[in-house]
């Protein structure tokens, strides 16, 4: 995956960008990981931040939409390739001055390319 595939969505999904995503439930190839809390679509480096509830102490994590896999709008759920352990094992999201970080974005993008390509269960 090129860097810019990891901040797009996949050519199918036909602008989904223009899909209000909150609260959609997201699903992980091995179970639910949360719902979006909102999605950012207008800095070129698109992705949906993820409140995780109780499952990862109440946190919030950053996901390029480059690992989305399925948008379901009528179950409002998105799948995506990557499974609970490597989301949670993701760069650590704390503030939403973070989606502005270059450095940071980075270092998100760089951890999600290079995790193993998969498609959801």
């Amino acid at each position: 995956m090129t860097i810019n595939e990891i901040w797009s969505y996949a050519p199918e999904f036909n602008h989904p960008e223009a899909t209000e995503l909150a609260g959609y439930s997201v699903e992980a190839t091995d179970g639910t990981i949360g719902h979006v809390d909102r999605q950012v679509d207008a800095s070129g480096m698109r992705h949906i931040v993820v409140d995780t509830g109780i499952w990862v102490f109440g946190k919030s994590v950053l996901v390029p939409v480059g690992v989305v896999v399925g948008i379901d709008t009528e179950s409002q759920k998105i799948t995506v390739a990557c499974t609970r352990d490597e989301i949670k094992s993701a760069p650590v999201f704390k503030t939403d001055r973070e989606t502005l970080d270059p450095a940071y974005l980075s270092s998100v993008g760089t951890y999600y390319r290079s995790l193993p390509p998969r498609q959801p269960a």
